[in-house]
C-alpha cells in the first residue's frame, strides 16, 4: 500500500495561516481591566500617589518609570498586599496595605500602575497576587 503525503507546500500554508491567524500582540491588555485598575488606582492610590503617578517628594514614592513598578512582580504584590517594608526601606510614609481587596482587583490596579504614566511592563494575573498572599513562588 503506499502513502499519500502532505504535500510540504500545503503544510507550510496551513502553518503560516495558524500563525497569521493568532494574536501576535501579547502587549495589548484588556480595556476592562484598564478601566478597573483606574478606576482602582482614583480610589486606593491616587490620594498618596498622586493623579500622574509622580507621588510627593519625601513622602509617597513615584510610579513613574521605577524599577519598583517596572521590575519583579512579587516585590510589587507584596508592598500591596503584605508588607508596609515591602517598599525597601523608603523614607516616607508607610504605604497602608490593602487586606480588603480582592486578588483580582489588587491584579487590576497593579497592571494599571505598570501600564500607565510612562510604564510599559506586562500584566499581574490574579493567580500570582494569590500565589504571594499565600507565600508561595510567583
Amino acid at each position: 500500500m503506499r502513502r499519500r503525503l502532505i504535500p510540504v507546500n500545503v503544510l507550510i500554508a496551513a502553518l503560516l495561516f495558524a500563525l497569521l491567524s493568532l494574536d501576535m500582540d501579547q502587549t495589548k491588555l484588556p480595556p476592562a481591566v484598564m478601566k478597573t485598575g483606574r478606576a482602582l488606582y482614583e480610589q486606593e492610590c491616587q490620594r498618596c500617589h498622586q493623579p500622574g503617578g509622580e507621588g510627593v517628594m519625601g513622602a509617597n514614592p513615584p510610579l513613574t518609570e521605577t524599577e519598583w513598578v517596572l521590575g519583579p512582580k512579587k516585590r510589587l504584590i507584596e508592598t500591596v498586599v503584605s508588607s508596609p517594608d515591602a517598599a525597601g526601606g523608603f523614607d516616607g510614609n508607610p504605604m497602608p496595605l490593602h487586606p480588603r481587596l480582592t486578588n483580582q482587583e489588587v491584579a487590576d490596579v497593579l497592571t494599571y500602575v505598570r501600564n500607565s504614566f510612562g510604564n510599559k511592563a506586562s500584566a499581574v494575573t490574579a493567580r500570582e497576587v494569590k500565589r504571594v498572599r499565600l507565600g508561595k513562588k510567583v
